[in-house]
């Protein structure tokens, strides 16, 4: 062979034993991987096997627990009902016995009750024969003595109770009486007011009769220029050095009188004059008008109250009452329920106040058909004062009902200014008339003799027919005429009514 084909035949030969020796080297491993894997299983299906069988060896005995537990439970419910069987039949025999015990209580109930019958059939006829031997020895019918009966049992009540009544009004007097005069007294005592009521005068003085034509002036001029603008009718009669100014209004009678007066004492009468004296007095009367409110809010210490409601207090000023001032009035009611409100512990600011706004209204010139209470009502709202003011003034003459304290303190305070001596003038007629009214209201009554009304009508005195009116009786019948003097009359002030009941026996030695 050439040796060129040596050296591709051993390259060649080389190849293929290195191919063959890798192919046997990996039929080794495979067979050796094979034997492996065979163990390998067989082992796992060898554990496999002895974890079933130790699965199955545990089931068996959690069932063999469980049916034990079972097997106790039902053993248990098994004791629980033979115990309850047992409870039940006892309650069977015990309901049997109380069923045969209630079946013999009922027949005997129904023997007594036959028996109760029978007693009842027989004291029926008993009383029947009772009642009519009592008929036939007391002489009176069953429906007499029980009128009789009733009519003594009555009587006895009424005296008790009269008894208690009387007990208990004195016990009340004895505290209420004391209590509210010391209240009373506190408060009067710490007041001074003057009793002198502040009069509108309406007359002017003149020099001499020869002033009357200056005032009238030529075909009238100056007393028609003076009566259009102070709103006045001056009246010039025969009355020596005298002119008459009448007017509804105080305050334009007021500056009529003034600017007269200045008109005079100036000397100069004439138209001119006269309206420039008639607007410089006006601005006087109305800067006087806030001073005087001004002044009375400011004594009674208030504060934060409108310009206009000031003016309109101080209008009161030339305002008369029954002959009363009635700023000076209203001031003085004020102070009294300032007093009264301390007394009691209540708001002295709000008593107060609607005490000095509690007449406003008598001041105020309108053309509505409003009491003086429902006028300064709706001043007070317009002014945006405190509801408990605006009821103070509207309920002070009893329109509406008080709604607080403050208001029945305004309504008290306001009959004491008006009741108090010196405070208001009554005419002769008046005076009369309200005594016999409060004699006639007392002798109406049944039983009633005579009747005095002294004290200038603040008592009443009464004499009672002793055989028609007991003590007793004469404590209702006192109280009666009060109520009845409450309801039918107007007064001011309270008025004592004292009923006199003697026996008097006469007998002569001869």
């Amino acid at each position: 062979m050439a040796p060129f084909v040596w050296y591709i035949v051993l390259p060649l030969a080389g190849l293929i034993l290195g191919w063959m020796i890798r192919w046997l080297y990996a039929r080794f491993q495979l067979s050796s991987a094979e034997r492996e894997a065979e163990h390998v299983l067989q082992d796992a299906i060898k554990e496999a096997e002895a974890k079933k069988k130790e699965l199955l060896v545990e089931a068996k005995d959690q069932i063999i627990r469980e049916r034990n537990q079972q097997e106790r439970e039902l053993r248990d419910r098994r004791i629980e009902l033979q115990k309850y069987e047992r409870r039940v039949l006892l309650k069977e025999e015990n309901l049997d016995a109380k069923l045969a015990s209630i079946e013999r209580i009922e027949a005997n109930l129904k023997s007594r009750e036959n028996a109760i019958a029978e007693k009842e059939a027989f004291l029926a006829g008993q009383e029947e024969r009772y009642a009519a031997e009592l008929e036939r020895v007391s002489g009176f019918t069953a429906e007499e003595a029980k009128k009789l009966i009733i009519q003594n049992m009555e009587n006895e009540a009424r005296h008790d109770a009269q008894v208690l009544i009387n007990k208990i009004d004195q016990e009340a007097q004895l505290t209420a009486d004391k209590k509210a005069k010391d209240i009373l007294l506190t408060t009067i005592q710490r007041i001074a007011t003057e009793s002198t009521a502040e009069s509108t005068v309406s007359s002017v003085s003149l020099p001499s009769d020869e002033m009357k034509g200056r005032i009238i002036g030529r075909e009238g001029r100056n007393i028609r220029t003076l009566e259009t603008l102070t709103g006045v009718d001056i009246i010039i009669d025969d009355t020596p050095e005298a002119v008459v100014i009448s007017c509804f209004d105080p305050i334009q009678r007021e500056i009529a009188k003034i600017s007269l007066e200045r008109l005079i004492a100036d000397g100069r009468i004439h138209p001119a004059r006269i309206e420039e004296m008639v607007q410089k007095v006006t601005r006087e009367i109305t800067q006087k008008l806030y001073d005087e409110g001004e002044k009375v809010v400011f004594d009674l210490g208030l504060h934060n109250m409108a310009p206009e409601l000031i003016r309109a207090v101080g209008r009161l000023y030339y305002r008369t009452s029954y002959g009363q001032n009635v700023l000076m009035h209203s001031k003085e009611v004020a102070v009294i329920a300032g007093l009264l409100a301390a007394e009691l512990g209540l708001n002295r600011e709000i008593a107060k106040r609607g005490a000095l706004l509690h007449d406003i209204g008598k001041g105020i010139v309108t053309d509505s058909d409003m009491n003086h209470a429902e006028i300064g009502t709706e001043i007070a709202k317009k002014f945006g004062e405190d509801p408990r003011v605006i009821n103070a003034i509207a309920a002070h003459h009893n329109d509406v009902e008080p709604t607080c304290p403050e208001s029945v303190i305004v309504q008290i305070a306001d009959a004491i200014s008006a009741a108090r001596p010196g405070a208001r003038r009554e005419t002769l007629d008046n005076y009369i008339k309200r005594l016999e009214d409060l004699e006639a209201v007392a002798e109406s009554f049944s039983g009633v003799e005579k009747a005095f009304a002294i004290q200038a009508g603040r008592e009443l005195r009464i004499i009672v027919n002793n055989e028609q009116i007991s003590d007793d009786q004469a404590k209702d019948l006192c109280k009666s005429i009060a109520k009845k003097i409450e309801s039918d009359l107007r007064y001011p002030g309270r008025i004592k009514v004292t009923i006199i009941r003697e026996t008097r026996i006469v007998e002569y030695a001869r």
